[in-house]
């Protein structure tokens, strides 16, 4: 149950963070001693995902009260397209064999990339004048982040959504917030999948184990309280911290692989 505890929290805390959640449960994985079923894995990948929409809940219960608004339907649109190339491109990808191996090594160098990444961004961004409108530039940036983050585990998802969002521009706030809000339905859609492939193949008991069940609302309140956090955080800071954190971890990683 301890275990259980200590791997909802590693994905919960890390999945929305741009710091790899794949490669914090890679560290986890060999301090614990530990191989996890595929059933468990998806069951706490779940559990953030529906912490980041009960964080957006009024945004998304706008969309429905707000629909007839020209601001509204333009917003859903942008998000509609976002989502569409993000599962086209990782359908794609995943059809052509277009993903690198979720293991040590591979990993920690897309960490370290993704680190140097978000430097190089972040330093480019000082010139600039970011803006907080949503331009069709970012929804195909924000799309792209996310295909390049599917074909190579280890850049994370959100960090390259972002910092593609802040390469055309976009300011951080409404980048972290548009990023979020794609994640939802096609992290939704991806997850739901593979749970659904699990059940199929008679693995229901193992998502209905007390220690799955923990590990899924341990993952969904600490996702919660990452998702709540970073909001605030990114209103007057930017990303080189979660650079430099990106360091470490690579370096904790190419340790692990010597």
């Amino acid at each position: 149950m301890l275990e259980a505890i200590i791997i909802g929290l590693v994905e919960g805390l890390t999945e929305f963070l741009p710091i790899s959640s794949t490669g914090h449960m890679l560290i986890a994985k060999h301090i614990l001693g530990k191989q996890y079923t595929e059933a468990f894995l998806v069951l706490i990948q779940i559990g953030p995902i529906a912490a980041c929409t009960l964080v957006f809940w009024r945004d998304i219960a706008g969309f429905f009260v707000n629909w007839k608004k020209p601001e509204t339907k333009d917003y859903v649109l942008k998000l509609f397209i976002a989502f569409f190339l993000t599962g086209v491109g990782g359908f794609i990808a995943k059809k052509c064999g277009l993903k690198l191996p979720e293991t040590i090594l591979p990993v920690a160098f897309a960490v370290l990339i993704g680190a140097f990444v978000i430097f190089a961004v972040e330093y480019s961004s000082k010139k600039r004048v970011l803006s907080a409108n949503l331009t069709w530039a970012v929804v195909f940036a924000i799309a792209l982040g996310q295909i390049l983050a599917a074909v190579f585990p280890g850049a994370s998802r959100s960090g390259m959504a972002i910092m593609g969002a802040l390469i055309v521009g976009c300011a951080r706030p409404e980048a972290v917030k548009f990023a979020f809000l794609v994640g939802i339905p096609t992290m939704f859609a991806a997850g739901g999948y593979e749970l659904f492939q699990e059940i199929k193949e008679g693995n229901t008991a193992d998502l209905l184990l007390p220690q799955s069940i923990v590990a899924y609302v341990v993952a969904t309140v600490s996702a919660w309280l990452s998702v709540v956090w970073l909001l605030k955080f990114v209103q007057s800071k930017n990303f080189i911290p979660f650079a430099w954190y990106r360091v470490a971890l690579g370096a904790a990683l190419l340790s692990l692989s010597l």
